[in-house]
């Protein structure tokens, strides 16, 4: 059974890589769906990101990366998917989800929502806190794929991050 897996990915994290692998133990294909939000300002292009997923997902022929716009749902039926999978990191993260997840059923009660949640080593980690750690130069072994991290580090080395200079 096909399922889509949607977020920004910006980049995407081990977290997000565990819940794609893990997923495909139950599904198969996976639809990577890269949101492509206006209102947003995101560090990297969609076409970065969906690159970048692609260069760790190269191999597997079971997993597809695509971008989109639009209601979730409209993109799921476009991709025959019956099911969409969301990781929940925390507490916090499932009022939202729910609540997504329900809107979702009311737009097409024929679309699953399926709750993954990552190991335990990734529960704390999102895209947004890898970005702060790479832009003070933090290290991120063991949060991203290598690739990313390069791709990070690229990034914050057109914009270095302001330095404090004592005296």
């Amino acid at each position: 059974m096909k399922a889509v897996y949607p977020g920004s990915f910006d980049p995407i994290t081990n977290g997000h890589v565990d819940i794609i692998n893990r997923g495909l133990k139950i599904f198969d294909p996976i639809v990577v769906a890269v949101l492509e939000n206006p209102k947003k300002q995101p560090l990297f292009t969609t076409k970065e990101r969906v690159d970048m997923i692609k260069t760790i997902f190269g191999q597997q022929k079971n997993v597809e990366v695509q971008s989109f716009q639009g209601l979730l749902v409209d993109f799921a039926r476009r991709n025959r998917a019956k099911v969409i999978m969301r990781g929940l990191r925390a507490l916090s993260d499932f009022e939202y989800e729910f609540q997504m997840a329900l809107m979702n059923r009311k737009l097409d009660p024929e679309i699953e929502t399926f709750f993954m949640t990552p190991t335990v080593d990734y529960s704390f980690l999102s895209s947004q806190l890898v970005k702060e750690v790479s832009y003070l130069g933090g290290c991120l072994k063991g949060l991203v794929p290598q690739t990313i991290e390069d791709r990070l580090k690229q990034k914050f080395e057109q914009n270095p991050p302001i330095t404090l200079l004592k005296g």
